[in-house]
C-alpha cells in the first residue's frame, strides 16, 4: 500500500461494468448542466443497512455476489465509517471565507469573533463486495456555543456516489491505504477534484481538500478551494452518531499557513502510485498501481499555501498538460501528494499519489 510498508501489486481482475458509462473528458461535461488503524469490523451490504434503518436515506451501495479485487475490499475496510472534523472554504489566494451571518450565534457576534469553520460529520460507506461503489455525505452542522455542540443542528446535507451512473465521479483512483482521488462533475463547465489524503502515523486521521476547477476551452482555472480535517469515529452508523464536545478536532481555518519555502524545490518521490489512462476506459474505479520513483521541481508559480501544512496548485506545464496537485507536508522534508493530470480537450491522463522527500540544496 502507499503509506505504510512497500507498495504492492495484485493481479487485475475484470471488474463487472458500471450499469451506464461515463467519459472521462471534460469535453463531455461541458455539453451537459449540469502505526495502522486498529482493525476496523467489516459492514457487509446488509449490516450497513441495519445501522442506517434510523435514517429515511439509505446508501445506495450495489449488492452483488461477486467478490471483489484484494485491494479494494482493503480500501473499503480503511475508508469506510464516522468521519467527523471541521471543514472551511478558501479562495484561490488561500485566504479563509467567513461563514454567513446568519449562521453564526449571537454570542460570536457581539463578542467580534469572526466564525471560518463548520463542524462537518462525512459518513463514508464503501462495497466490500459486489460491484464496486463509494457512498458518503458531506453534513455540516450549525455553529454553537460551547458544549451546545452536542446538540448541533445539521445546516445542510449533500450525499455522492461514485458509482451512480447518473451523478457519480468521473474517475476514481484509490490505494489500500484509504487514500483516494476523485473527479466530480458539478455545474456545466466545472469539475470538482477531490483529495483524500490518510495520516501514514496515524490511519484514524486524514485530511480532504477539493479544488473547485472551472473548464474555460482547453484550460482550466481554480475557482474555490474547501478543506476538511477529519478523524475516524467509529463504524459506519449513516451520520446519526454524533461526536459533539468528545470531538478530538478543532476548527483550523485562520491558523498559520504552510511556510511556502519548505515546499519549493527539489523532491525525490519514496513510494508512487499511479493510474495512467489509456483513452476508452469503460470503468471510474482504478487502483494506482506502483510504479518507479521521479524527481520533481516545485516553485512558486500557481502554488497556493493552505492551514494544516498543506498547499494546493494548478498549473499548465510545458507539455501541454494541466496538473492539479495537493500536497501534506508531513515534517520538514517530507510529503504527501496527490495528482490529477488532464491533456488539452479534456481527457484525463493520470491519477497518482505519492511519499516525496525534499533533495537537499547542493552548496
Amino acid at each position: 500500500m502507499l503509506l505504510s510498508g512497500n507498495l504492492r501489486s495484485y493481479p487485475s481482475k475484470p471488474s463487472s461494468p458500471i450499469k451506464a458509462l461515463k467519459t472521462l473528458t471534460i469535453s463531455s461535461l461541458l455539453r451537459s448542466p449540469s502505526p495502522p488503524r486498529k482493525k476496523l469490523p467489516k459492514l457487509s451490504t446488509a449490516t450497513a443497512a441495519a445501522a442506517a434503518s434510523s435514517s429515511s436515506a439509505t446508501p445506495p451501495i450495489l449488492e452483488s455476489p461477486q467478490t471483489v479485487i484484494p485491494s479494494w475490499a482493503e480500501f473499503a475496510a480503511r475508508v469506510s465509517g464516522e468521519w467527523d472534523g471541521f471543514g472551511a472554504d478558501f479562495t484561490t489566494t488561500g485566504c479563509p471565507i467567513e461563514l454567513p451571518e446568519n449562521v453564526v450565534p449571537e454570542a460570536y457576534r457581539e463578542w467580534g469573533v469572526e466564525v471560518f469553520d463548520w463542524q462537518t460529520q462525512c459518513p463514508t460507506l464503501a462495497s466490500e463486495s459486489g460491484d464496486r461503489s463509494l457512498f458518503y455525505k458531506l453534513i455540516r452542522l450549525l455553529p454553537t456555543v460551547g458544549c451546545e455542540a452536542d446538540a448541533a443542528t445539521r445546516y445542510s446535507v449533500e450525499e455522492r456516489v461514485a458509482g451512480d451512473p447518473e451523478n457519480g465521479a468521473l474517475a476514481f483512483g484509490y490505494d489500500p491505504s484509504g487514500c483516494y482521488v476523485a473527479v466530480w462533475p458539478r455545474a456545466a463547465g466545472e469539475l470538482e477534484l477531490e483529495h483524500c489524503l490518510v495520516d501514514p502515523g496515524n490511519r484514524e486521521v486524514r485530511l480532504r481538500v477539493v479544488q473547485v476547477v472551472k473548464v474555460e476551452g482547453e484550460g482550466m482555472r481554480l475557482a474555490g478551494i474547501r478543506v476538511f480535517s477529519e478523524q475516524w469515529y467509529g463504524p459506519f452508523r449513516n451520520g446519526e452518531q454524533l461526536g459533539g464536545c468528545a470531538i478530538r478536532e478543532s476548527g483550523f481555518a485562520a491558523t498559520k499557513k504552510v511556510e511556502v519555502s519548505e515546499v519549493i524545490g527539489e523532491w525525490q518521490s519514496m513510494r508512487m502510485a499511479v493510474f495512467r489512462s489509456q483513452g476508452g476506459e469503460k470503468d471510474i474505479f482504478h487502483e494506482l498501481i506502483e510504479d518507479r520513483p521521479q524527481k520533481s521541481i516545485r516553485d512558486e508559480e500557481g502554488l497556493v499555501a493552505l492551514p494544516k501544512q498543506l498547499w494546493c496548485s494548478l498549473k499548465e506545464k510545458p507539455v501541454g498538460e494541466i496538473s492539479a496537485e495537493v500536497g501534506w507536508l508531513a515534517d520538514h522534508g517530507r510529503a504527501m501528494t496527490s495528482r490529477c493530470v488532464f491533456l488539452h480537450g479534456g481527457r484525463l491522463k493520470e491519477i497518482a499519489l505519492t511519499q516525496e522527500v525534499a533533495v537537499p540544496t547542493k552548496m
